[in-house]
C-alpha cells in the first residue's frame, strides 16, 4: 500500500491532528453547546454535521493539491513554504490570544436534529479559515517529489476525519466534565495552546531545514 505515509510521518500527523481536535474552535463550541443545552443526541448531530463539512474540505484540499502537484512540483513546494508561514502565524495567535470556547449556560430551545446537523455542516463549509488550514496543513506531511503524493494527501485528509469522530464523540460524552475542567483551570487550556504552538512551529522549522538540505 504505497499510499500510506511512513510510520514517522503518520505518527506526527496523528499527534498533531489529535491536538487540533481537542483545541476549541467554532465546531467544538457548537457541538458541546448543543450537548449541554439539549442533550447528547443533538451534540452528536452537530458533530456529525461538522464532520461532513470537514469531509468536503478534505476532499477539495486533497484533489486541489494533487492537481497543483501534477501541474508543478515547484508550485506545490511554494504552497508548503507559504503553509509553513501560516502555521507559524497560527502558533503565534495561539500563544497571544489562546483558544476560545464560549458556551452559554442554561437550557436553550431544542432545535430539530436535522437543523442541528445542518448547522454543523454550515459551521465548517462557511469558514474560510478551515479551507486555508487544510490547504496549508496537509502538504507539510507530503514531499513534492513523492510519486504517491496525491494518494497520500487524500489518505491523510480522510484519516483526519477517522481520528476526529471518536475523539469528538468522547468529548460529547464527557461534555460536562470537559467544560468544567477548562473553567476551573485556565492553565489546562494554556498548556494546550503552548503545545499547539510548539507543534505548528516545529512543522515550519522541519520544512525550512528540509528545504535547506
Amino acid at each position: 500500500m504505497n499510499f500510506l505515509p511512513s510510520f514517522e510521518v503518520l505518527a506526527a500527523f496523528t499527534a498533531a491532528s489529535f491536538l487540533l481536535l481537542i483545541t476549541p474552535g467554532p465546531d467544538m463550541t457548537l457541538f458541546l453547546g448543543e450537548t449541554l443545552r439539549s442533550g447528547r443526541a443533538r451534540g452528536m448531530a452537530a458533530m456529525l454535521g461538522a464532520t461532513t463539512g470537514l469531509l468536503v474540505h478534505s476532499l477539495l484540499a486533497a484533489f486541489g493539491l494533487s492537481a497543483i502537484l501534477a501541474a508543478s512540483a515547484t508550485a506545490f513546494t511554494v504552497i508548503k513554504i507559504v503553509g509553513a508561514a501560516y502555521l507559524v502565524y497560527l502558533a503565534v495567535q495561539a500563544v497571544r490570544h489562546g483558544s476560545a470556547l464560549t458556551i452559554k449556560p442554561g437550557k436553550g430551545v431544542q432545535r430539530p436534529i436535522a437543523q442541528v446537523f445542518a448547522m454543523g455542516v454550515g459551521v465548517n463549509l462557511l469558514n474560510p479559515k478551515i479551507v486555508m488550514f487544510f490547504l496549508t496543513f496537509l502538504p507539510q506531511f507530503v514531499s513534492a517529489t513523492d510519486p504517491q503524493a496525491s494518494q497520500k494527501l487524500l489518505f491523510l485528509g480522510l484519516y483526519f476525519l477517522v481520528l476526529g469522530i471518536p475523539t469528538c464523540a468522547v468529548l460529547i460524552l464527557m461534555a460536562e466534565q470537559f467544560t468544567a475542567a477548562i473553567r476551573r483551570s485556565p492553565r489546562v487550556m494554556r498548556a494546550i495552546d503552548w503545545t499547539f504552538a510548539g507543534i505548528m512551529g516545529a512543522f515550519a522549522v522541519r520544512l525550512l531545514f528540509a528545504r535547506s538540505n
